[in-house]
């Protein structure tokens, strides 16, 4: 193949992965080199879920970086980044496209990153990874889970500065709280499961290998009912019949609550409202849910 052409086939794989994954606010921070794509077989192959064996109690998640309006006082900007606390265990998943962003909603809600034991990046666009540096320029040294496909010179960059974990399979990161495993081809990303004392909370970053396969696998490794859904989607250029098509599975799979953000896409978020009625929980920058007994403050 000549040089000319194997830049043009190069300059069309870039377009098509940007094409893949919407229209993201050009503010957001840049993305790393793509991941190496990981075979979805190869983490297909799992034991039957087992019930918990922890004290399930409730589990508090705040919305720390979104580009969805929720608190007024807060700032808005493409990405996404929650605080997840069960128990006493503090985790943070996602970091959001730049740190004084999340740093500083995180202060506004009177938020410490002291506490964060981990923290876990669903996949590697920038827009889920950029707070990282700064948040870690605070002085934590929380272990990050990233799956084993993320860019070798970004995890080479987080060891320098703390422990990293590379997940493959499911994944227990703390009592309770497990990763769904690495999935996908094309980008590969990991999923949140949190057990609850009302059921399961799947937290997707953008659920760019499919929502319903991603909760699919949550139910794969957690037995029990899935209380809630929330994060990015990825709908944003979804038709009509997708989306009915992903609500029809979802009550299948016996879903009971949504709270969809970030790459959702409006048009989506509406038709999830409009199917779950009061089931349906908004998200946004600064949304406090709680699912199950309210942890301590």
């Amino acid at each position: 193949m000549s040089s000319r052409c194997a830049t043009m086939a190069a300059v069309m794989m870039v377009l098509a992965l940007v094409a893949s994954c919407g229209q993201p606010d050009p503010t957001a921070t840049p993305l790393p080199p793509t991941a190496t794509p990981v075979s979805p077989a190869a983490t297909s192959t799992l034991p039957p879920p087992t019930a918990s064996t922890h004290d399930l109690g409730g589990v508090r998640i705040t919305i720390v970086y979104d580009n969805v309006a929720h608190d007024p006082d807060l700032t808005t900007a493409w990405g996404f980044a929650a605080l997840v606390e069960r128990g006493d265990h503090t985790l943070l998943f996602d970091t959001g496209g730049d740190g004084p962003t999340l740093l500083g909603n995180m202060a506004g809600l009177g938020l410490d990153p002291g506490p964060i034991q981990a923290v876990v990046l669903s996949h590697s666009h920038g827009d889920h990874t950029g707070g990282l540096e700064d948040l870690l320029a605070t002085g934590i040294s929380p272990v990050v889970y990233v799956p084993a496909a993320f860019p070798a010179s970004f995890k080479d960059s987080v060891r320098a500065r703390t422990e990293l974990v590379e997940v493959t399979g499911p994944l227990e990161i703390l009592p309770g709280v497990h990763s769904t495993g690495q999935l996908g081809s094309s980008i590969v990303e990991q999923a949140l499961v949190v057990e609850t004392a009302a059921g399961m909370v799947v937290v997707t970053g953008c659920a760019h290998p499919g929502v319903v396969s991603m909760v699919r696998r949550a139910r794969e490794i957690v037995a029990g009912e899935i209380a809630l859904v929330m994060g990015g989607f990825h709908l944003g250029e979804a038709s009509q019949s997708k989306m009915k098509r992903i609500i029809a599975e979802f009550r299948q799979l016996g879903v009971q609550q949504v709270s969809p953000t970030h790459c959702t896409g409006e048009r989506a978020i509406a038709a999830f409202a409009g199917e779950y009625g009061d089931d349906f929980v908004a998200g946004g920058v600064g949304r406090v849910i709680v699912v199950g007994p309210a942890p301590p403050d």
